[in-house]
């Protein structure tokens, strides 16, 4: 009876030493988890995205467009699901219940009525997402139409952590090139978002965020602007500079930078951002207000580079409290541009 005892206990740390060889060598994943495709669609666990609140709900990043037809980002909160992708799109088509929930948001869709995303795959190792769309992608009426919805889809799906790139298909198939040109005969990366100007004349660009208004309902966003510099290459300083020195005319659009505010340079130091600034009219504004609006434009622009997670003010090169400052100023850089 005692041996028997000793056996099954030996049988017992045999049979658990042997589980957890195979879990570290990935033994349970090849038990439970089918390897064996290309491509697979992800489930959520699989992207590094904010999943909040308790009622199932997660703040997802969508593209819409607004009257001057530039492309905004706009964090929804979507019912959560297995394929979050391309739930994401669908929450993108035009419908009229989908326009009145944009309505006091003055922004529009970008994805024609309709239209059906057919299926979505998303490759492990290349972070290439195929998307096949039914042909009512096709309805739109213009040339920038056809760029926001191509930019659009783009810029949305490539806010997930694990995808990179995007290839179009209409009804299972890769369409060369769509109505007005534009090439999608090939996986297509996130880039030049509401361009200004002409790159073939410069030599680099930065990507700055300038802010509209849809005054009929008073609500203020922001805009991702695409603008070539003379700098040799992209850089926070550059980008700042052109902050500002204002938003293109053309655009229609503004900042939170006030009239009389100068930048005079930038150093970052352990994910800290340092922004030198003067007012040309003399005493800065004692307004949390007015430097809060600063601190969350410039966030915006410097969170298209790396490693920078707070912006500090500073005076003359002076702190605010060295100034005689004595505000509160979230410094936190933003994690959405807009929030609805």
């Amino acid at each position: 009876m005692e041996n028997r005892r000793i056996i099954f206990i030996l049988l017992i740390i045999v049979l658990a030493v042997t589980i957890v060889s195979c879990k570290g060598k990935g033994g349970f994943k090849k038990l439970f988890s089918k390897e064996d495709e290309i491509e697979i669609i992800r489930s959520d666990e699989d992207f590094e995205f904010e999943i909040t609140e308790d009622d199932g709900m997660r703040k997802t990043v969508l593209y819409f467009k607004d009257k001057q037809g530039l492309l905004v980002p706009l964090m929804r909160k979507i019912p959560w699901e297995e394929g979050i992708g391309k739930l994401a799109l669908k929450n993108m088509v035009d419908s009229p219940e989908l326009r009145e929930s944009l309505r006091s948001t003055g922004l529009l869709p970008i994805i024609p009525t309709g239209t059906e995303i057919r299926g979505m795959t998303i490759d492990n190792d290349t972070g290439l997402c195929k998307v096949d769309f039914t042909e009512e992608v096709l309805n739109y009426e213009t040339e920038k139409d056809e760029e926001n919805l191509i930019k659009g889809v783009v810029y949305t799906l490539t806010e997930f952590q694990t995808i990179d790139q995007v290839q179009f298909l209409v009804e299972g198939e890769i369409v060369p090139t769509f109505k007005f040109g534009s090439d999608t005969s090939k996986p297509i990366r996130r880039e030049n978002i509401n361009l200004v100007g002409n790159l073939d004349e410069q030599r680099s660009k930065v990507v700055v965020y300038y802010k509209g208004n849809n005054f009929e309902e008073d609500f203020e966003y922001f805009v991702p602007v695409t603008i070539p510099t003379l700098a040799p290459v992209p850089n926070i300083y550059t980008a700042l500079e052109t902050l500002f020195d204002g938003a293109p005319d053309e655009l229609g659009l503004s900042s939170g930078i006030p009239q009389g505010a100068s930048f005079h340079g930038v150093d970052i130091k352990d994910g800290v951002a340092y922004v030198d600034i003067s007012f040309d009219y003399g005493e800065p504004p004692n307004d949390g207000q007015v430097f809060n609006n600063m601190a969350k434009n410039i966030g915006l622009t410097l969170s298209e580079f790396g490693d920078i997670e707070r912006v500090e003010l500073l005076i003359d090169g002076k702190t605010l409290e060295e100034a005689g400052i004595d505000i509160y100023i979230d410094s936190t850089i933003p994690a959405f541009a807009n929030e609805y």
